[in-house]
């Protein structure tokens, strides 16, 4: 018995121009926002034909700092030198590893337990550069750009500037 192919090579018609046509300009999106951070949405940022890896590093709160029970991490930042600061890394990063897309996203306001603060994705042709790249970024972000954290941990009560209650809190410039 004659067995048919289940399909012709010539069925496979591309819908849209080839991808190898098309050079795509890196680009560096970053954002602090209030809003609840989505990493498939950030996922989507950085995805690009020509790489074959996309490294993230999802920072979340944890419902702990030293021996303490929180109930969420407050954030603010000076906006100004924080984009300045990311973009500097973003441009540091270019320098030091072949990366095609370079996403950092920064929650600020109140993040509760579990929720993602910060979320940094970087494609490339390769692993070992993404990896890199995502390593390099948070260690610098986490140096050198001004963001400040409240933990707010179970506790007294104490009223921030906006007048809402809050537990009593520490603030420390990291992230």
């Amino acid at each position: 018995a004659i067995i048919p192919p289940l399909v012709e090579a010539s069925a496979f018609k591309p819908c849209r121009k080839d991808m190898d046509d098309v050079e795509e300009k890196p680009k560096d999106t970053i954002k602090f926002t209030a809003e609840k951070l989505s990493v498939d949405e950030i996922l989507q940022l950085v995805i690009s034909p020509p790489c074959g890896a996309v490294s993230l590093f999802v920072g979340n709160t944890r419902n702990n700092f030293e021996r303490k029970k929180v109930i969420s991490l407050e954030y603010e930042a000076y906006l100004p030198m924080a984009e300045n600061e990311v973009r500097k890394i973003c441009s540091d990063i270019r320098q030091k590893c072949p990366v095609t897309h370079i996403a950092v996203f920064h929650r600020l306001g109140l993040v509760p337990v579990s929720e993602a603060s910060i979320i940094i994705a970087v494609s490339s042709a390769h692993r070992a550069a993404s990896l890199e790249a995502v390593s390099y970024a948070i260690d610098n972000l986490k140096a050198k750009v001004p963001i400040w954290k409240k933990e707010l941990p179970y506790g007294r009560e104490t009223k921030n500037a906006f007048g809402n209650c809050f537990k009593q809190s520490n603030i420390r410039k990291v992230i």
